[in-house]
């Protein structure tokens, strides 16, 4: 078989980084002429698995539907606002993920928690698990359409099985008896098992009148606030920083 042949074999099996990678090979000549055929073998499997691997992190980007590109790499820690990198790099592991363990960022209005929010959700698509961003309001909407259209308990199971879910915007609005019920069912389904990001404007302390149910303001924050990592942010507006200096 030509190696015109087997390129196309590769393709057909939907093995295209194996192809580029022997395309490329074949290209460097003398390069690799004396290596073993299981070291070429090896660096065609490698190229192959991380051909692989970049599309699954691009596919979970693209599902995630953040609000903001936004990478770990780019977070600001010279504006003061009670962020320390240690606790970034800590949580940019998947260790608390694994755990089924939920994160609480709080702060004034420009005090960059969803650029926070959204690169962490992003490094989690990194590590190869699923992330999913909603503005509350956004989310509190889709499920009273999933409910109008008979979809409402396939979109809880969804949203029970992603990795990590970011819900941002918390507590900006009033919620009726039915939203209140909505979060109830979302928390008790990720309770313990998956992770759950809340951003919000408001202190943790304020988060109960908000709800404005006692009973349920009781439950949704037990499964919310148990075992939880809490970035409580401070400080001027980024944004009016960032004015003052262009």
């Amino acid at each position: 078989m030509s190696t015109t042949q087997t390129l196309a074999r590769l393709k057909d099996l939907k093995l295209g980084g194996m192809a580029a990678a022997l395309e490329h090979q074949q290209n460097q000549l003398g390069t690799y002429d004396e290596l073993p055929f299981a070291e070429r073998l090896e660096l065609l499997l490698d190229r192959e698995f991380q051909t692989r691997e970049h599309r699954k992190q691009d596919r979970l980007v693209r599902q995630a539907r953040f609000k903001l590109r936004a990478s770990i790499q780019d977070i600001d820690y010279q504006h003061p606002r009670n962020l320390k990198k240690a606790q970034v790099v800590q949580l940019a592991q998947t260790d608390w993920l694994e755990r089924g363990q939920n994160l609480l960022i709080t702060g004034p209005c420009g005090s960059g928690k969803t650029y926070l929010g959204c690169a962490l959700g992003h490094q989690t698509c990194l590590n190869g698990l699923s992330t999913r961003y909603y503005r509350i309001s956004r989310l509190l909407l889709e499920l009273t359409q999933a409910k109008a259209d008979g979809t409402y308990q396939k979109t809880l199971n969804q949203l029970a099985k992603v990795k990590l879910l970011i819900l941002d915007d918390w507590g900006l609005e009033a919620l009726k008896p039915a939203h209140r019920n909505d979060l109830m069912e979302i928390m008790d389904d990720r309770h313990g098992t998956h992770s759950t990001m809340i951003i919000s404007q408001l202190p943790t302390d304020q988060w109960y009148a908000a709800i404005g149910d006692n009973t349920l303001a009781d439950a949704i924050l037990d499964r919310l606030m148990h075992n939880a990592h809490r970035w409580a942010l401070k400080g001027e507006s980024m944004r009016k920083r960032l004015q003052e200096i262009d």
